[in-house]
């Protein structure tokens, strides 16, 4: 299994304000099915942008690290077979919420797997 990370830009939701509790309802019953399918990992919405980016040096600074009109608007962690499974489960999301979605998929990483299992 491989974790994939499906996001969608802020900017993407251009439902009217007073549709936000049926999309949050419809959000959080794909969140509640992953749950049940044992494939969630982790999710959650961003309100606004206030990002701080944390140079080399420790110096903490207002804003993104990169300027940029895309701005993560929420992002869910699954765990799933395939990406064919991602792509369904980014569908299924992309509906609910009313707006395209990305998948990244993670690297493979055998230590961190081991680390994880002892703790």
């Amino acid at each position: 299994m491989a974790h994939y990370l499906i996001s969608f830009n802020d900017g993407d939701m251009t439902f009217p304000r007073e549709d936000l509790p049926t999309v949050a309802e419809a959000a959080h019953k794909v969140m509640r099915e992953a749950i049940e399918a044992g494939i969630w990992v982790f999710g959650g919405g961003f309100e606004g942008f206030e990002a701080k980016h944390v140079a080399l040096d420790g110096t903490v600074v207002d804003g993104p690290l990169a300027q940029s009109d895309l701005h993560y608007g929420g992002f869910c962690i699954l765990k799933l077979d395939s990406d064919e499974d991602a792509q369904k489960w980014a569908h299924r999301i992309g509906l609910s919420c009313r707006c395209a979605q990305e998948i990244r998929k993670f690297m493979d990483d055998a230590e961190q797997e081991e680390l994880l299992k002892k703790h």
